[in-house]
């Protein structure tokens, strides 16, 4: 939600973001209204965390905020649910149709294999990890309840990292 990015100086975006479901008519949680319609829940980890963002992803922020709001200008009817990606009417956005209409075509034309989305996450963690990002910020940006999580899943991405223990180890004993 926009309310989540800091639009102050610098480069902070807390991830907490409510996922929205259609309910049915009778609600089965207190948390649904009745006579259907959207309802907003906590994500399954819902601890807030907040993470630096690169500035070029600050700088797509702001232009796509800009282009948000032209179009709700434009829009005949708009549901202002304060989402960052939203359709243009302001619902939230399917992700089946994120991924069809939009992902995979865009590999393609990349000339990118075929990936699921899920593995850009995965695509991030190698590339931090393999520029020796300290692992430990890893696991809080990925949200890993514990760093044996994120070690036992990316450790074979660290670059070199028995020759930099050595090398520790020879700074130390000087």
């Amino acid at each position: 939600m926009w309310a989540s990015v800091r639009r102050s100086p610098g480069s902070e975006v807390e991830r907490h973001r409510p996922r929205p479901r259609h309910v049915a008519s009778e609600p089965t949680s207190t948390a649904e209204t009745r006579g259907g319609g959207l309802v907003f829940s906590e994500p399954k980890n819902s601890g807030r965390r907040t993470i630096d963002l690169p500035q070029r992803a600050l700088e797509a922020l702001r232009s796509h905020r800009k282009q948000q709001l032209e179009e709700r200008l434009g829009a005949t009817h708009y549901e202002d649910f304060d989402l960052v990606f939203a359709t243009t009417k302001g619902t939230p956005l399917d992700a089946q149709n994120v991924v069809n209409r939009h992902f995979k075509p865009l590999l393609r034309r990349a000339g990118l294999p075929s990936i699921r989305w899920h593995d850009l996450r995965h695509t991030c963690a190698t590339l931090l990890l393999v520029r020796s990002v300290n692992p430990k910020l890893v696991q809080h940006l990925l949200g890993h309840a514990s760093i044996t999580m994120t070690l036992d899943r990316y450790s074979h991405c660290i670059p070199g990292m028995g020759r930099h223990a050595a090398d520790g180890m020879d700074e130390a004993l000087g």
